[in-house]
């Protein structure tokens, strides 16, 4: 049996936090976020990890980070491009803005043949999760539809710094996916957590999808022809963006998918804006107190 590959989306512009924070050093021996996520699903048994990129920082993320685990672990990256779109399509003029985190994970079709798990670049989701995901992935066929997610508390994955966008779950009386809703703006208010966007409350034990999915390689042709859907509908807006939720959500809608929602104890934990910063440095330090890491991982 193949070990799963972990996909890390790395293409992201970071707008609110103001840089390239996939590159941003958060380790005592200038480790980042990701060279934990690799750290913890190497242990977790991922043989693989395949990088989406924008071609613009091709050379520093080589030079800062793909030379540090690549005797560690098999690696590829792949790049994120506005014109690598299905066949009879074409980039609306005066686009610039990037499709999607769903776009992302298809931009990797060609360099992943074995079930897969998704993340961000810049969430730190505990090395329990990769466990649990590995899990999941270690039986999965390559045609399966039976896919994954890890699920965390609302509550625990708020900024102090300002509002976040969350992906709510419905979820039914089998840990199965019912639907995915973005929230937008949301943060504490009081006692509540409320969307500043809307106005409605979300309840603080709801499930979110913090992007980090699980899939077969079924999903790469699922996910294409669901594009072609939203280019028809979407595609000559300027701003609009493919998601990994609606697909899902779509995919369970018409019972061509489910979605096992896992459970993990791993504490999550990013840097949506700049001041998220400290805070983190501060997380690591603690657990490497804790032996949970080495002071140097590679």
């Amino acid at each position: 049996m193949k070990k799963p590959t972990l996909i890390i989306l790395a293409a992201g512009m970071g707008s609110r936090y103001g840089g390239l924070k996939q590159l941003d050093q958060m380790g005592p021996n200038g480790e980042t976020i990701m060279d934990y996520s690799v750290y913890d699903a190497l242990r977790a048994g991922f043989g693989k990890v395949v990088f989406v990129i924008r071609k613009d920082f091709e050379e520093a993320f080589k030079a800062r980070f793909i030379h540090k685990i690549s005797d560690k672990i098999a690696t590829d990256y792949v790049f994120q491009e506005l014109n690598d779109l299905p066949e009879g399509f074409k980039v609306p003029a005066g686009r610039t803005k990037p499709w999607g985190t769903n776009h992302a994970v298809w931009a990797a079709r060609n360099a992943v043949n074995e079930p897969f798990a998704v993340i961000n670049a810049d969430d730190f989701y505990g090395a329990d999760a990769f466990k649990v995901m590995a899990q999941y992935l270690e039986r999965l066929e390559s045609d399966s539809t039976e896919y994954s997610m890890v699920g965390y508390p609302v509550k625990n994955t708020l900024s102090e710094h300002g509002t976040v966008n969350r992906g709510v779950c419905k979820v039914d009386e089998k840990r199965h996916l019912i639907n995915v809703t973005e929230r937008e703006a949301i943060g504490w208010k009081n006692d509540k957590i409320t969307s500043e966007k809307d106005g409605g409350e979300v309840p603080q034990d709801a499930q979110v999808s913090m992007n980090f999915w699980g899939f077969s390689q079924h999903y790469f042709k699922q996910s294409g022809e669901d594009f072609i859907r939203f280019l028809k509908a979407e595609g000559n807006e300027l701003k609009s963006e493919f998601y990994i939720p609606a697909t899902v959500t779509n995919l369970i809608e018409q019972q061509k998918a489910t979605v096992k929602v896992l459970d993990t104890t791993a504490q999550w934990f990013g840097v949506t804006y700049k001041a998220d910063k400290e805070a983190t440095i501060q997380r690591i330090q603690e657990m490497i107190a804790q032996n949970i890491y080495p002071e140097k991982l590679w």
